[in-house]
């Protein structure tokens, strides 16, 4: 499979931005603040969109890592999301995502989480396809493309260790 045949895509080409979810009480849990896994569900697929846009096709998750909560939403909140491509390697991406809550109305936005999702391009029949190349414009989306190659031999690094830590536990 020729790698990035399609023609690199900038950031802002897939990016998804400022889409609003308004909380209602059956996202909250006891507390009165919006259960974890939902938005981590509704951050999912505002970045496949992204991952989507970006390699011009269907894409699945393949890993979410690095999903830090910073504070809590509330009910009565708007959360806010910020989806873009951070890099692009053959067939998969990273995908970054902040997001963001507000009280309806307006008011003053607070970061409530950032994550980062590895998403892989595949065609009808499941198998991984290429993506095109990224081409980061500003000083910041060349900061996360940077980064992001950190990432990625981080988490391939931390797979072969899980793959001979699992080795090591069949052979006892």
């Amino acid at each position: 499979m020729p790698k990035h045949e399609a023609p690199p895509k900038t950031v802002a080409y897939s990016a998804v931005r400022e889409q609003v979810y308004m909380v209602f009480p059956n996202d909250l849990n006891a507390n009165n603040t919006v259960f974890g896994g939902q938005i981590m569900a509704l951050m999912d697929r505002f970045a496949a969109v992204a991952a989507d846009r970006h390699a011009g096709g269907i894409c699945v998750t393949a890993s979410v890592d690095a999903v830090h909560f910073v504070a809590p939403a509330k009910g009565g909140d708007v959360l806010i999301f910020n989806c873009s491509v951070n890099r692009a390697w053959t067939t998969s991406m990273e995908v970054g995502c902040k997001v963001e809550a507000e009280c309806t109305g307006g008011g003053e936005r607070r970061h409530i989480l950032s994550a980062y999702l590895t998403f892989v391009a595949v065609d009808t029949d499941g198998k991984p396809v290429s993506v095109p190349a990224l081409t980061p414009k500003t000083q910041a989306e060349r900061h996360r493309y940077e980064e992001a190659q950190l990432r990625r031999e981080l988490r391939l690094r931390h797979a072969e260790d899980l793959k001979a830590l699992r080795a090591g536990r069949s052979k006892r």
